[in-house]
């Protein structure tokens, strides 16, 4: 079973398949490097694909100090990958939590991406949200290690943005639901208040957003509500970001609908290797309407 070591001794288990220009994909909280198969089993015919499990996700380590979980943590985590592989550039695909971090990727480590993917990232980024979403990360973590992971998953899996999923298939979110409850009651918790509940609002983040530079896309799904105004924020001010909202969609977006995501992907990362990925013509953010 491989793993790598990270810059603080944490070891991570990851998955490399093919061959080719790498991707690397991040996986969100309820996600783990299975999340991917769907991802990996289609690019993997062209590219060198590699996922990996984030720290707190056995079976990489679940380090027992809080300050080891972190949005810094989960950025460098990246970084790490690569190093490791001796990977100079790849595709970065984030979901959710990883879509933060792949996000949080470009701002700092923006020379080794060849292209970002952000997708299914917003979750308590609204101003007047973030204590509500703190008080609801803390609630989750508790609920976690009173219930344990194995009991709490199934709550956490039907939550607003997750329905979709479950409606549409059935079978698909059954798989995502009992995936989630093998996760770490432990880590899950550490992950919860470390990354999810201390990470800084996307709204704080619009300087640097504006320094991004690497091809860009933003994702998000139609009913995913606490990601549709981040995602048009990321938009604005990401010069090189292109922007998709997948109708009838709530968060799992890759796992919803598949299909059409890699479609998303595959345009993007043609686009970016060919050189020909643009960035928004000034003309385009001028004040008036109707032009002049």
């Amino acid at each position: 079973m491989p793993h790598l070591t990270t810059d603080d001794g944490v070891k991570l288990y990851y998955d490399d398949t093919g061959k080719g220009i790498p991707i690397v994909f991040v996986h969100e909280f309820a996600g783990d490097v299975r999340s991917w198969e769907q991802q990996v089993r289609h690019f993997s015919k062209y590219y060198r694909c590699i996922t990996f499990n984030a720290r707190g996700y056995p079976p990489s380590d679940v380090p027992k100090d809080q300050e080891k979980y972190s949005q810094e943590r989960a950025r460098d985590d990246i970084r790490s990958v690569l190093d490791a592989l001796k990977i100079e550039k790849a595709h970065i695909v984030g979901l959710s939590m990883g879509g933060f971090a792949a996000l949080h990727f470009g701002f700092t480590y923006g020379d080794r991406a060849r292209s970002i993917v952000v997708a299914g990232c917003g979750y308590g980024a609204a101003p007047g949200e973030r204590a509500k979403f703190a008080e609801e990360a803390e609630a989750s973590a508790k609920r976690f290690e009173e219930l344990t992971m194995k009991k709490a998953a199934e709550g956490y899996a039907l939550g607003p943005t997750r329905v979709q999923h479950q409606n549409k298939d059935p079978r698909g979110w059954r798989e995502f639901a009992d995936q989630l409850a093998e996760h770490s009651t432990e880590g899950a918790a550490f992950t919860m208040r470390g990354v999810q509940k201390r990470r800084p609002s996307l709204f704080d983040l619009v300087d640097k957003m504006k320094t991004i530079t690497v091809p860009t896309l933003i994702m998000t799904g139609d009913e995913d509500w606490p990601c549709l105004e981040p995602g048009i924020l990321m938009k604005k001010n990401i010069p090189t970001a292109s922007l998709v909202v997948m109708g009838n969609c709530g968060h799992n977006i890759n796992l919803e609908e598949p299909a059409l995501f890699n479609m998303h992907l595959s345009e993007l990362f043609q686009a970016a290797d060919a050189g020909a990925w643009p960035k928004r013509d000034p003309r385009a953010m001028a004040g008036t309407i109707l032009g002049r």
